[in-house]
């Protein structure tokens, strides 16, 4: 009498069919979760790629309630999921490169700069850019760099070595200063703390704009959410330098405290392509450098295309550094 009462396997694990359903909405329609509590579409872009993680343990709890609706559910998360992020899966790099170009977020309280510098000559890039940059520590990395890169320039935080000659050196005001009395401080005071250049790296196949930006960090708390509003407005500023820019080959460098699923990158990756969709193998998460969970350090190109990419080993920095080989 007791299997007449028995639920058919597909009356069974309805919650688990609905919650099933729920990821894969999440994942389909994430740039439709509103901002306006707390930046919860922007929290919850930041992280998309995890939500994946819920994908096995739902098909467990199918599987153990022998749900046929609660798999079939599935379909809709497993479909979404890899349709956004299932070619970071398969390695597309390519062997060659006419310049490789590498970054890395330093660390304002490094306790070794110099052993930092070292370990990123090393690397070999042609081109390096560093962001946080302490006034302290700036005088070690062009002594630590000098000999692998004869050619520099540092605009406030933010600074770029390379092996090719660089012209046209000048930062780029992302509005670190919003408000009326922005327009007041001396330039001296406002360079201090600047964290965004341009300069142009002389190859013998033409320019190559290279822009590095360090975007203001976003914060997590009850009150406020996942609070990104330096964050934000930096990232608009910085879009529309890169839409104004006339050059056609530009290399965007810089830890960007924000994934490239964040909506609010939306005028930067309208017009750059990430290096590591398109010639990557696997996330190249590089925050923080311990245990890497999120990609906030970025190789952002136009112009030019990415051979390879790929995430460097740790140094006294506390974001794993980057690095892409590109060819004209």
């Amino acid at each position: 009498m007791r299997n007449v009462f028995r639920p058919s396997p597909w009356k069974r694990g309805l919650v688990l069919a609905a919650l099933a359903l729920l990821l894969g909405l999440i994942l389909l329609l994430h740039r439709q979760i509103p901002n306006r509590i707390g930046n919860l579409g922007s929290l919850v872009e930041t992280f998309l790629p995890w939500f994946g993680l819920l994908i096995p343990v739902l098909l467990i709890g199918a599987l153990w309630r022998r749900s046929a609706s609660a798999v079939a559910a599935l379909l809709l998360p497993v479909v979404v999921w890899l349709n956004l992020f299932g070619g970071l899966l398969v390695d597309k790099s390519r062997p060659g490169g006419d310049l490789t170009v590498a970054q890395q977020n330093v660390n304002a309280n490094n306790p070794d700069p110099a052993g930092t510098a070292r370990d990123l000559a090393a690397a070999g890039a042609d081109v390096l850019a560093l962001v946080e940059l302490s006034p302290q520590a700036v005088g070690t990395y062009e002594e630590e760099l000098g000999k692998a890169y004869p050619y520099h320039t540092v605009q406030g935080t933010v600074g770029l070595w390379s092996k090719l000659p660089l012209s046209d050196s000048q930062p780029v005001d992302i509005q670190m200063d919003a408000g009326p009395l922005a327009a007041t401080k001396p330039a001296d005071i406002t360079m201090a703390y600047n964290r965004a250049l341009r300069a142009t790296v002389v190859t013998d196949q033409g320019p190559l704009v290279v822009y590095v930006a360090h975007l203001g960090s976003v914060r997590v708390n009850p009150r406020a959410g996942f609070w990104t509003a330096h964050r934000d407005r930096n990232a608009r500023a910085l879009g529309e330098a890169v839409a104004a820019e006339r050059n056609e080959r530009v290399v965007l460098l810089g830890d960007l405290n924000g994934t490239m699923d964040d909506r609010v990158f939306g005028s930067i990756t309208s017009r750059l392509r990430s290096a590591q969709v398109e010639a990557g193998d696997g996330f190249g998460f590089t925050w923080p450098a311990t245990f890497p969970v999120v990609r906030i350090d970025q190789i952002l190109v136009r112009g030019v295309k990415p051979e390879s990419s790929w995430v460097l080993p740790a140094t006294g920095g506390d974001h794993l550094p980057v690095a892409a080989s590109i060819s004209w």
